[in-house]
């Protein structure tokens, strides 16, 4: 979900000067409108193509459409770089779906374009979700998707070898370097990130950043430069490989697999390449820098929405859709399919109970924030900056106090 920030951003821009509002369907239609006449099919479009997920969306969108009354849900699936590009040409020739799956940092530079319905027009709310879902797909005050499950990053330690070294998971920054620094020996580091100069790069030091206290608003701020220092500081004492300006997060993975790194800042979707090599692991939230503090991660996951098709029945219908597809049960399902943690926080005991290998993300993913919250549409140029930044830093090309004004002034 990281690697198409560069083409959603652009994607936008095009996107915007199309003037969708309310052109999918050619009738120029409000969501306002009553809607009349019967509907018997809606279609779909997401970007899960790999199997089982692929077949495992398409049977909750079956069964939710004869829950509401529709006895067709054509599902369509695109690979996830060419999803806004496929939305473009369907917004150009009018041939928007009636159901729409986005990444969440995307929601809102859709909604800007005036391609999206506002679901608040359906009687449909988030009351319930957890924060950063709803921030994620709020614009303008109007709320525009509903998300039924979310991810996030967290700290993955190895059992064995925090105990065999006598380290506890870290819980604040200091044990953090000195559970790195205790556990790097030999050819192993004692923790590993991601910090590519890309969105994943960026992805990746939110945690350390926002748990801080750090601002996307404000990225010259002292709290900014304390989480560069950390990442700084790990680097420079031999705990963390200098090769994390190349690693993407598959790769950091790879070397915890490897027995190359005891800890690692990962997501949830690792889990089954973790099983499968069998390794005993745990999970707990991002470290905290002092006391008090919260610590705080970026919200990921998709969301479903409704674009502005101009055919108010089905319309009315596609809400329904999205409605069931975020119904309790199914937020459960497919938590427990996809590696994901239910948006609505009053499923979070009975999730921790049905899916223990998860339930060290159910905290995060509940403080989980939104790229987007603060910044909306904006966000992908502030990203560009906090990586560079990063770069910078891990490269020894400025310092943290100086390094974000100096990839601001880059960019």
């Amino acid at each position: 979900m990281f690697k198409r920030r560069l083409m959603v951003a652009a994607a936008a821009v095009a996107l915007t000067s199309l003037s969708l509002t309310a052109c999918g369907g050619g009738s120029g239609g409000s969501a306002n409108n009553k809607a009349g006449g019967k509907v018997d099919s809606l279609t779909v479009l997401d970007y899960y193509t790999d199997e089982p997920s692929h077949s495992q969306i398409a049977d909750q969108l079956s069964k939710c459409g004869t829950a509401i009354g529709v006895a067709k849900v054509n599902h369509q699936s695109v690979p996830g770089p060419t999803l806004i590009q496929k939305v473009l040409q369907q917004a150009s020739s009018k041939t928007l779906p009636d159901v729409l799956m986005l990444d969440n940092p995307d929601i809102q530079q859709i909604a800007q374009a005036g391609a999206l319905a506002p679901l608040n027009d359906y009687g449909i709310d988030a009351k319930g979700y957890a924060k950063g879902p709803i921030d994620a797909a709020t614009y303008q005050g109007k709320l525009y998707g509903l998300q039924p499950g979310a991810n996030t990053l967290a700290i993955f330690y190895n059992k064995d070898d925090l105990s065999k070294a006598g380290v506890k998971p870290p819980t604040t920054w200091a044990e953090l370097k000195a559970a790195a620094k205790k556990l790097t020996v030999g050819k192993r580091y004692g923790f590993a990130f991601n910090a590519t100069a890309d969105y994943e790069g960026a992805w990746q030091f939110l945690p350390p950043m926002w748990t801080n206290g750090g601002d996307e608003t404000k990225l010259t701020s002292p709290q900014v430069a304390g989480a560069l220092q950390l990442w700084k500081d790990l680097v420079d004492d031999g705990s963390v490989s200098k090769s994390v300006v190349n690693w993407k997060q598959s790769d950091v993975n790879d070397q915890f697999i490897a027995g190359k790194a005891a800890m690692m800042l990962n997501g949830p979707w690792q889990i089954p390449a973790l099983d499968k090599a069998k390794i005993n692991y745990g999970v707990v939230p991002f470290p905290v820098n002092t006391p008090g503090q919260t610590s705080v991660a970026p919200l990921g996951g998709e969301a479903w929405t409704v674009p502005l098709t101009g055919d108010t029945a089905k319309m009315q219908k596609a809400a329904e859709l999205v409605k069931c597809m975020n119904t309790d049960a199914n937020q459960l399902l497919r938590a427990k399919q996809g590696g994901i943690v239910p948006t609505k926080l009053a499923l979070a005991d009975q999730f921790k109970k049905e899916d223990p290998e998860m339930a060290g993300f159910v905290e995060p993913v509940a403080n989980a924030r939104a790229r987007t919250g603060k910044l909306g549409p904006k966000w992908p140029d502030t990203a560009k900056v906090i990586y560079t930044g990063v770069q910078l830093v891990l490269t020894g090309q400025a310092s943290p106090a100086d390094a974000m004004a100096k990839a601001g002034a880059s960019q």
